[in-house]
């Protein structure tokens, strides 16, 4: 009798293990749509502003972000752009069209294309670059940029955010620019081309969906860039009052 219990107690533990392999498999193989990587998309204007600057010059300006994907592979338009309202003429309009993939925890990978419209010819770069959080909670993105008549630049966005209750934000931003080659065409010197940078305060209205802020936001040019700049009769630096608003959807 105990013979005959052992060996049911055995095919039944057998049983069990069986089991639990078919649905470890099952569970491996599963490749409904449920176990595929979700695809997310969304738009996000980081900046949307009008500046008023201290020499009477009025701006639109935005700095809007497309993107469709999951996790490992997403697709993001990227548009940025200044317009005198005055003039009723763009200064500048930069679009991108990259896709973006992990490269780290804190890190993605973006390589694409980059259409401008300046003042004078168009230009059509290619683009390599990097995004993600640096330590200390630095956003960074940094870009390189080769023309096909074999310009090159590269430009390195830094943001840092300062919460001082979870709707009061405070926000420094910088953003760099340098030429390894000059096209005068455009008003681009070799070196280091230019530098903005900003301070906004935030307030998170709708739930981080809509932001509206007030802020200051200094322009200079440097080096061959000015000095072309000057040939012109333009300026080399700028100050601006800034109100705007974030909005993501």
């Amino acid at each position: 009798m105990s013979c005959i219990r052992s060996l049911a107690a055995v095919s039944f533990l057998a049983s069990i293990g069986f089991s639990t392999t078919v649905i470890a498999q099952e569970m491996i193989s599963d490749t409904t749509a449920r176990k595929q990587p979700l695809k997310a998309w969304g738009v996000q204007f980081e900046e949307f502003e009008y500046r008023y600057s201290d020499d009477d010059e009025e701006l639109g300006v935005w700095d809007a972000d497309a993107f469709y994907g999951t996790d490992e592979f997403k697709v993001r338009l990227l548009t940025t752009g200044e317009y005198e309202i005055e003039e009723q003429a763009y200064e500048t309009l930069e679009n991108q069209l990259v896709g973006q993939i992990p490269i780290s925890k804190f890190f993605d990978a973006k390589a694409g294309v980059r259409f401008d419209t300046p003042e004078g010819p168009d230009r059509t770069y290619a683009v390599l670059g990097v995004a993600g959080l640096a330590p200390q909670w630095f956003e960074v993105d940094a870009n390189l940029y080769a023309s096909k008549d074999g310009d090159t630049s590269a430009e390195i966005d830094a943001e840092y955010e300062l919460l001082f209750t979870n709707y009061w934000i405070l926000s420094a931003t910088l953003d760099a620019t340098v030429a390894f080659s000059e096209d005068e065409e455009i008003g681009v010197g070799k070196g280091l081309v230019s530098t903005e940078t900003g301070l906004r305060l935030r307030y998170d209205l709708i739930d981080r969906a809509f932001s509206p802020y007030v802020g200051v936001v200094h322009e200079r040019m440097y080096g061959d860039t000015a000095d072309l700049a000057k040939a012109e009769g333009g300026g080399t630096e700028d100050w601006f009052a800034v109100v705007g608003a974030r909005i993501s959807f």
